[in-house]
Protein backbone atom coordinates (compact mmCIF):
# COMPACT_ATOMS: atom_id res chain seq x y z
CA UNK A 1 0.00 0.00 0.00
CA UNK A 2 1.29 3.66 -0.88
CA UNK A 3 -0.12 6.53 1.31
CA UNK A 4 0.90 9.67 0.19
CA UNK A 5 0.89 13.43 2.68
CA UNK A 6 1.52 16.54 0.52
CA UNK A 7 1.07 20.04 1.83
CA UNK A 8 2.84 23.16 1.96
CA UNK A 9 5.74 24.02 4.85
CA UNK A 10 4.79 23.33 8.24
CA UNK A 11 1.48 21.63 7.80
CA UNK A 12 3.32 18.54 9.53
CA UNK A 13 3.60 15.99 6.78
CA UNK A 14 7.39 14.78 8.01
CA UNK A 15 6.48 13.83 11.55
CA UNK A 16 3.12 12.66 10.73
CA UNK A 17 4.18 10.43 7.76
CA UNK A 18 6.86 9.05 9.98
CA UNK A 19 5.07 8.45 13.40
CA UNK A 20 2.21 6.81 10.96
CA UNK A 21 4.16 4.51 8.92
CA UNK A 22 5.79 3.37 12.35
CA UNK A 23 2.52 2.89 13.82
CA UNK A 24 0.94 1.03 10.88
CA UNK A 25 4.47 -1.12 10.47
CA UNK A 26 5.61 0.72 7.28
CA UNK A 27 8.23 2.29 6.15
CA UNK A 28 8.43 6.51 5.99
CA UNK A 29 10.14 7.09 2.61
CA UNK A 30 11.87 10.33 3.09
CA UNK A 31 12.01 12.33 -0.44
CA UNK A 32 13.89 15.34 0.89
CA UNK A 33 16.91 12.83 2.31
CA UNK A 34 17.21 11.48 -1.64
CA UNK A 35 17.38 15.37 -3.40
CA UNK A 36 19.76 16.06 -0.35
CA UNK A 37 21.50 12.84 -1.50
CA UNK A 38 21.64 14.07 -5.18
CA UNK A 39 22.97 17.87 -4.13
CA UNK A 40 25.58 16.16 -2.29
CA UNK A 41 26.14 14.72 -5.42
CA UNK A 42 26.51 18.18 -7.02
CA UNK A 43 28.92 19.17 -4.55
CA UNK A 44 31.25 16.45 -4.59
CA UNK A 45 31.45 16.98 -8.61
CA UNK A 46 32.00 21.32 -8.08
CA UNK A 47 28.95 21.44 -10.28
CA UNK A 48 26.69 24.00 -10.18
CA UNK A 49 23.14 23.90 -10.10
CA UNK A 50 22.26 24.43 -13.57
CA UNK A 51 20.53 21.98 -16.03
CA UNK A 52 23.76 21.42 -18.45
CA UNK A 53 25.71 20.03 -15.17
CA UNK A 54 22.95 18.17 -14.19
CA UNK A 55 22.83 16.51 -17.45
CA UNK A 56 26.45 15.74 -16.89
CA UNK A 57 26.54 14.84 -13.44
CA UNK A 58 22.84 12.62 -12.69
CA UNK A 59 24.32 9.61 -15.33
CA UNK A 60 27.14 9.31 -12.74
CA UNK A 61 24.66 8.99 -9.84
CA UNK A 62 22.64 6.43 -8.24
CA UNK A 63 20.70 7.00 -5.21
CA UNK A 64 19.04 4.15 -2.88
CA UNK A 65 17.61 3.40 0.02
CA UNK A 66 17.76 0.58 2.99
CA UNK A 67 16.00 0.29 6.20
CA UNK A 68 16.99 -0.60 9.22
CA UNK A 69 14.99 -1.00 12.24
CA UNK A 70 12.64 1.33 10.10
CA UNK A 71 15.24 3.63 9.72
CA UNK A 72 15.38 4.91 6.11
CA UNK A 73 19.80 5.03 5.10
CA UNK A 74 20.52 6.89 2.15
CA UNK A 75 22.73 5.50 -0.30
CA UNK A 76 25.05 7.88 -2.76
CA UNK A 77 26.95 5.53 -5.68
CA UNK A 78 26.70 2.88 -3.26
CA UNK A 79 28.11 4.60 0.18
CA UNK A 80 25.82 5.37 2.69
CA UNK A 81 26.01 9.22 3.10
CA UNK A 82 22.76 9.87 5.59
CA UNK A 83 25.29 11.54 8.21
CA UNK A 84 26.31 13.60 5.18
CA UNK A 85 22.79 15.08 4.31
CA UNK A 86 21.89 17.63 6.82
CA UNK A 87 25.44 19.99 6.84
CA UNK A 88 24.81 23.90 5.80
CA UNK A 89 27.01 22.96 2.49
CA UNK A 90 24.36 20.45 1.34
CA UNK A 91 21.25 23.13 2.84
CA UNK A 92 22.43 25.87 1.07
CA UNK A 93 22.07 24.19 -2.44
CA UNK A 94 19.41 21.61 -2.48
CA UNK A 95 16.42 23.85 -3.29
CA UNK A 96 17.91 24.88 -6.44
CA UNK A 97 19.12 21.59 -7.34
CA UNK A 98 15.80 20.25 -6.55
CA UNK A 99 13.98 22.70 -8.94
CA UNK A 100 15.88 21.58 -12.12
CA UNK A 101 14.00 19.78 -14.34
CA UNK A 102 16.29 17.01 -15.08
CA UNK A 103 16.96 16.22 -11.14
CA UNK A 104 13.19 16.15 -11.15
CA UNK A 105 12.59 13.16 -13.81
CA UNK A 106 15.42 11.11 -12.20
CA UNK A 107 14.26 11.43 -8.69
CA UNK A 108 10.67 10.52 -9.47
CA UNK A 109 11.81 7.42 -11.58
CA UNK A 110 14.08 6.57 -8.49
CA UNK A 111 11.09 7.50 -5.86
CA UNK A 112 8.77 5.26 -7.73
CA UNK A 113 11.28 2.40 -7.97
CA UNK A 114 12.02 2.62 -4.20
CA UNK A 115 8.45 3.21 -3.57
CA UNK A 116 6.83 0.60 -4.84
CA UNK A 117 10.07 -2.09 -3.91
CA UNK A 118 9.54 -1.52 -0.40
CA UNK A 119 5.93 -1.39 -0.09
CA UNK A 120 6.70 -4.73 -1.71
CA UNK A 121 9.03 -5.89 1.10
CA UNK A 122 6.93 -3.72 3.97
CA UNK A 123 3.77 -4.11 2.93
CA UNK A 124 3.16 -0.18 3.07
CA UNK A 125 5.15 3.24 2.25
CA UNK A 126 4.29 6.49 3.60
CA UNK A 127 5.58 8.98 1.54
CA UNK A 128 5.65 13.00 2.07
CA UNK A 129 6.29 16.26 -0.21
CA UNK A 130 4.83 18.12 -2.26
CA UNK A 131 3.75 16.43 -5.27
CA UNK A 132 3.77 12.95 -4.01
CA UNK A 133 0.38 12.47 -5.27
CA UNK A 134 -0.23 14.30 -7.89
CA UNK A 135 3.48 13.31 -9.42
CA UNK A 136 5.25 10.82 -7.86
CA UNK A 137 1.91 8.34 -6.86
CA UNK A 138 -0.56 8.94 -8.66
CA UNK A 139 -2.01 5.81 -8.77
CA UNK A 140 -1.15 6.47 -4.49
CA UNK A 141 -3.92 3.72 -2.63
CA UNK A 142 -4.46 6.53 -0.07
CA UNK A 143 -3.61 10.63 -0.72
CA UNK A 144 -3.43 13.29 2.33
CA UNK A 145 -3.57 16.92 1.58
CA UNK A 146 -2.39 18.55 5.02
CA UNK A 147 -2.86 22.22 5.23
CA UNK A 148 -2.71 24.94 8.39
CA UNK A 149 -3.32 28.77 8.79
CA UNK A 150 -0.09 30.44 8.44
CA UNK A 151 0.23 31.77 11.51
CA UNK A 152 0.00 27.76 13.08
CA UNK A 153 2.45 27.03 10.72
CA UNK A 154 4.87 29.51 11.20
CA UNK A 155 5.11 29.02 15.07
CA UNK A 156 5.76 25.38 14.37
CA UNK A 157 8.54 26.26 12.34
CA UNK A 158 9.98 28.87 15.10
CA UNK A 159 9.78 25.96 17.36
CA UNK A 160 12.13 24.04 15.55
CA UNK A 161 14.31 26.59 14.76
CA UNK A 162 14.58 26.92 18.71
CA UNK A 163 15.62 23.87 19.45
CA UNK A 164 18.04 23.80 16.86
CA UNK A 165 19.42 26.91 18.48
CA UNK A 166 18.69 29.34 15.76
CA UNK A 167 17.45 32.87 16.94
CA UNK A 168 14.46 34.32 14.03
CA UNK A 169 11.69 36.32 15.37
CA UNK A 170 8.23 34.63 14.29
CA UNK A 171 7.21 37.60 11.76
CA UNK A 172 10.76 36.82 9.80
CA UNK A 173 9.60 33.04 10.01
CA UNK A 174 6.18 33.41 8.41
CA UNK A 175 7.60 35.80 5.99
CA UNK A 176 9.61 32.59 5.10
CA UNK A 177 6.58 30.49 5.08
CA UNK A 178 4.86 32.89 3.03
CA UNK A 179 7.61 32.86 0.33
CA UNK A 180 7.79 29.55 -0.02
CA UNK A 181 4.30 28.54 -0.41
CA UNK A 182 3.98 31.32 -3.30
CA UNK A 183 7.30 29.57 -4.90
CA UNK A 184 5.42 26.21 -4.68
CA UNK A 185 2.66 26.81 -5.85
CA UNK A 186 3.57 29.19 -9.02
CA UNK A 187 6.88 26.94 -10.17
CA UNK A 188 6.30 25.16 -13.45
CA UNK A 189 7.66 22.01 -12.78
CA UNK A 190 5.48 20.22 -10.08
CA UNK A 191 3.71 23.04 -8.61
CA UNK A 192 2.24 22.43 -5.12
CA UNK A 193 -1.86 21.58 -5.38
CA UNK A 194 -4.22 19.28 -3.81
CA UNK A 195 -4.72 15.96 -6.07
CA UNK A 196 -8.29 15.62 -6.77
CA UNK A 197 -8.79 12.17 -4.84
CA UNK A 198 -7.38 13.28 -2.05
CA UNK A 199 -8.31 13.83 1.25
CA UNK A 200 -7.46 17.49 2.80
CA UNK A 201 -6.94 17.38 6.28
CA UNK A 202 -6.48 20.99 8.30
CA UNK A 203 -4.22 20.51 10.91
CA UNK A 204 -4.02 24.01 12.52
CA UNK A 205 -5.53 23.00 15.40
CA UNK A 206 -4.34 19.34 16.04
CA UNK A 207 -1.73 18.13 17.82
CA UNK A 208 0.78 15.76 16.29
CA UNK A 209 -0.53 12.42 17.62
CA UNK A 210 -4.17 13.66 16.21
CA UNK A 211 -2.64 13.89 12.81
CA UNK A 212 -0.93 10.88 13.09
CA UNK A 213 -4.26 8.90 14.15
CA UNK A 214 -5.92 10.67 11.31
CA UNK A 215 -4.01 9.08 8.53
CA UNK A 216 -3.99 5.46 10.31
CA UNK A 217 -7.31 5.46 11.07
CA UNK A 218 -7.54 6.11 7.18
CA UNK A 219 -5.08 3.57 5.94
CA UNK A 220 -6.99 1.07 8.13
CA UNK A 221 -10.28 1.77 6.69
CA UNK A 222 -8.86 1.93 3.29
CA UNK A 223 -9.82 -1.62 1.11
CA UNK A 224 -6.05 -2.15 0.27
CA UNK A 225 -5.38 -2.40 4.26
CA UNK A 226 -3.86 -5.88 4.76
CA UNK A 227 -4.08 -6.78 1.48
Amino acid sequence: MIVTIDGPAGSGKSTTARNAAAELHYVYLDTGAMYRAVALGFLRADAAATSEAADRVLPALSVDVSYQDSAMQVYLNEEEVTAHLRTAEVGAIVSDISTLAPVRDYMVEQQRRIGHEQAEVHGGVVVDGRDTGTVVFPEADLKIFMVADVEERARRRLQEYEAAGEHISLAEVQAEIEERDQQDRTRDIAPLRRAEDAVEFDTTDCTIDEQVAFVVNRVKAHPAWGT
